[in-house]
């Protein structure tokens, strides 16, 4: 299942970053690129810059939460990058950033007009 959802491959990733169109917002980048199939797949990029290991995992994870709760449009190929202010953002932050991209590049499916933000508790 991890192949069919995730860009997995240096090759995939590459694609995406040469072709891609991109957005730009103060912790996330987002690169996009129309991939034929029935699928969705992300990726994500957080380098040595945004923080040690343990960091970069965190942001990863936090990441790969965000997408997992959004219903995607189909046939998308998406590159999250990490800012190194992503490193300092709380959830809250980077759910918002990443939303707004998706919603600039018109990638969200018709379910997440009517969520409710994540509020913190």
């Amino acid at each position: 299942m991890r192949g069919e959802r995730y860009l997995t491959k240096r090759e995939q990733f590459a694609i995406v970053y040469d072709k891609g169109a991109s957005w730009v917002d103060k912790v996330v980048v987002m690169k996009t690129l129309r991939n034929g199939l029935a699928t969705t797949r992300c990726g994500f990029s957080v380098s040595s810059r945004v923080g040690g290991a343990v960091v970069r995992n965190r942001v990863k994870r936090r990441l790969r939460e965000i997408v997992r709760s959004i219903t995607l449009k189909s046939g998308w190929d998406i590159v999250i990058i990490a800012r190194p202010a992503a490193a300092r953002a709380d959830f809250l932050l980077l759910n918002n950033d990443v939303g707004k991209l998706l919603t600039k590049a018109q990638l969200i499916g018709p379910d997440r007009e009517k969520e409710e933000p994540v509020r913190n508790a």
